[in-house]
């Protein structure tokens, strides 16, 4: 486009202007600078190095990378501190070999000391230390903060206690506690950064901070930042900080002379030219489905003694105020069970979590006809040699008894994990389908002439993977695993089990943090599962409270102190008026109370010149009640949000339970054309969601849906008949 020459003009005439603003700026800074003294000089520039530091120290980059190290120096040290107790222990059951009774005594009392104490820090250093933190963080997640569950007290203790009890090689993981770990960090560091940038005082950063700290204490658990970055955020902060944490992680035993180089946690050595035939893919997806049996299982398991011991503790006064009881009796009772010389021989007792790992993932057969190959007596692999029984029976024994240990003991009153027993049980599942198949097929498949054996160590692989998946519902454990084991070239049938585990699991049971949020009563939202067809038919108008409190611009003091006194709701819905209940928005409890506090001062200041002191308690009482009250409310001074969240009347299950899943809502008003008509609280859809199940466990639906079904059934019907009808008059 041609420009004239007025334009020309004026398009230099305004950079000269723009330049000349600038060069006067900066001759006036020099000028500033010039007519100050060395002194201030030197203060001026170190008020303007410090403004530089300052915005440097407080970038997201930085806070992200030291959340990592932190993580990942945590994570190590636990690590040291879990392999020094587990040697003390052997040493001590060594040194003890003189007889079998000083063995079970030196044993048993080892892991119980160490249990009793870790019960006893938690509980009294911080009692929200206990259990995994996961149910908790996932709450504080969907915007119930449990500000209580995020203190440096509470760190401290979690990681002191799950060391004990991680020393005391009870059937615990250490996941659940790092992600409750990791999400404390972040909150902290959230408010030491603060010093240095404001940002870090909003609500909202804070809680994208927190799934930060989740991601990154799964990482710095398994050495797997996508899958940890997987599991609970899809932002690049988390899988940034997840990374550096996991790099640190590794980093650290290279630096400690533990390991030579960066590996990865459980290295295997599959082999690489022909990983697996395709007559063992639907083996891979069988296994998948029974671990998602065997994970709805064990979270039904896990409820069911998790309500025995809740009701117990109701009952019994004792066992509620002593914490110690019931830990001890579940350390005796496993440590006896896992006892080497007694009946631990029969399931690998000597053996931790880590070493169980190791042969499980192993690349050599064990078996040949059920009889264990004659391994070195150093190995990993003799704990599952016995001369009275096979490699069958001895993996069967180990399922079954580390299966409801592990149920029994993630109900303890201890910082404990799932997700590690899970893992190693699924490991075990899958190395005996493995065995079995390669005592089956002892010569391998025949492909083009070359021979194939089966590896019984990538059955585990894809075992662990596919039960983590189905107590956890989550596809991640699939990535973790694959990270976990340097393992890609089995990706197809890991994501293959874990797919099949987790509909299977998801149809039956809710994933193992639900079922914990459930039993702790906690306000979080449950998952539509596969199960919920009738999602799609029941509308919120089924589900909704009908008996809304509201306020109208007509309400009085009096109307507005009785409306508070009903309960404690944080927003009340202001309508135009009673008889057409128009929605024109909402008002917080606080504004309304700073309403009736601004009218009691006021009425106060008014009547105290003319009012004696003898009646002026009087005269608020009753005076203020039976004049004053009638007037009308004043919401000038009053915040109100003209555009609450609304619903209309047909909006579906799914609709509502997804609206409120993404935005993060906990309330939602009904309205029909602009009328108030219910609302809809986290409580309403939760037991929407979950039904109302009475005595005879029959699952009952809303009214309303049963009749809309019924109502299209008829139509249906009705449509069939008409079409028979005309073709028999046809055919007539």
């Amino acid at each position: 486009m041609a420009v004239d020459g007025t334009d020309e003009n004026n398009l230099e005439q305004g950079i000269y202007t723009k330049d000349a603003a600038r060069l006067r700026k900066n001759g006036r800074r020099r000028r500033s600078l010039s007519d100050l003294s060395s002194s201030q000089k030197c203060g001026a520039w170190a008020s303007h190095f410090q403004r530089l530091f300052v915005s440097f120290i407080g970038a997201d980059w930085i806070y992200l990378m030291l959340l990592g190290f932190i993580m990942a120096v945590l994570s190590f040290t636990v690590d040291i501190f879990v392999d020094l107790f587990t040697e003390a222990h052997s040493w001590i059951y060594n040194l003890a070999d003189s007889h079998v009774v000083l063995q079970y005594l030196a044993w048993v009392t080892y892991s119980l000391f160490l249990m009793c104490f870790a019960a006893g820090f938690a509980n009294m250093v911080s009692i929200q230390a206990t259990g995994s933190g996961i149910p908790e963080t996932k709450t504080s997640l969907r915007g119930v903060m449990l500000q209580e569950y995020f203190t440096f007290r509470t760190l401290v203790s979690k990681v002191i206690s799950l060391t004990c009890v991680l020393g005391s090689e009870l059937p615990v993981g250490k996941e659940g506690p790092f992600v409750h770990v990791g999400s404390v960090c972040a909150a902290l560091l959230c408010r030491f950064m603060s010093l240095f940038s404001g940002i870090y005082k909003n609500k909202a950063r804070n809680e994208e901070m927190l799934t930060v700290g989740c991601a990154v204490g799964i990482s710095c658990c398994f050495a797997a930042p996508i899958g940890g970055e997987r599991t609970l955020t899809d932002y690049w902060r988390g899988f940034l900080s997840a990374t550096f944490g996991a790099f640190i992680f590794r980093l650290l035993p290279v630096w400690n002379r533990q390991e030579e180089t960066l590996t990865a946690l459980y290295a295997t050595k599959y082999r690489l030219d022909f990983p697996f035939d395709l007559y063992e893919l639907p083996i891979f997806a069988a296994m998948g489905i029974v671990c998602g049996f065997g994970g709805a299982f064990f979270v039904y398991l896990y409820g069911k003694i998790s309500l025995f011991v809740k009701k117990q503790k109701a009952k019994n006064s004792f066992l509620m105020k002593n914490c110690f009881l019931y830990s001890a009796l579940v350390s005796v009772l496993i440590s006896t069970l896992t006892f080497p010389p007694g009946f631990g021989q029969f399931m690998g007792g000597r053996l931790t979590k880590k070493d169980s790992l190791i042969s499980f993932f192993d690349n050599r057969t064990w078996s040949n006809h059920g009889i264990v190959a004659d391994f070195d007596n150093d190995d990993h692999l003799a704990a599952w040699k016995h001369p009275q029984a096979n490699v069958f029976i001895i993996l069967s024994v180990f399922i079954i008894m580390k299966f409801w240990m592990s149920a029994l003991s993630i109900t303890l009153p201890i910082p404990c994990g799932s997700f590690v027993p899970i893992f190693v049980i699924g490991a075990a599942f899958g190395r005996l389908v493995g065995e079995g198949l390669a005592t089956l097929f002892p010569d391998g498949f025949n492909v083009d002439g070359h021979i194939y054996h089966i590896v019984p160590g990538a059955y585990a692989v894809i075992g662990a993977a596919a039960l983590a998946a189905g107590v956890t519902h989550t596809i991640s454990t699939g990535v973790i695993m694959m990270e976990l084991t340097g393992q890609i070239n089995y990706t197809l049938p890991i994501l293959i089990s874990v797919i099949l585990a987790n509909m299977v699991s998801q149809s039956l049971q809710p994933s193992i943090y639900d079922t914990a949020i459930r039993i702790k009563k906690l306000p979080y939202l449950p998952m539509l599962s596969w199960g919920h067809r009738e999602k799609y038919n029941i509308y919120v108008e089924d589900f909704m409270k009908r008996d809304v409190r509201y306020i109208t611009l007509n309400s009085t003091y009096r109307d507005m102190i009785k409306i508070l006194r009903s309960g404690n709701l944080k927003t009340l819905p202001l309508v135009k008026s009673a008889e057409s209940m128009l929605l024109l928005g909402s008002v917080e409890r606080v504004q309304l109370l700073g309403l009736l506090t601004q009218r009691m001062q006021h009425l106060r200041e008014d009547n105290a010149s003319t009012m004696p002191v003898r009646y002026k308690v009087r005269f608020q009482i009753e005076e203020w009640e039976e004049q004053q009250l009638v007037e009308q409310v004043t919401f000038s001074s009053c915040k109100i949000d003209p555009a609450p969240f609304q619903l209309v009347e047909h909006t579906s299950l799914h609709k509502t339970h997804t609206m409120f899943s993404v935005l993060n809502l906990d309330y939602a008003y009904v309205t029909s054309i602009g009328r108030l008509i219910g609302a809809v609280s986290l409580k309403e859809l939760r037991e929407a969601i979950e039904g109302c199940t009475p005595a005879d466990g029959v699952r009952l639906r809303p009214v309303l849906s049963t009749f809309r079904d019924r109502g299209v059934r008829g139509t249906r019907t009705e449509t069939i008949a008409l079409h028979q009808l005309l073709e028999h008059q046809i055919s007539r």
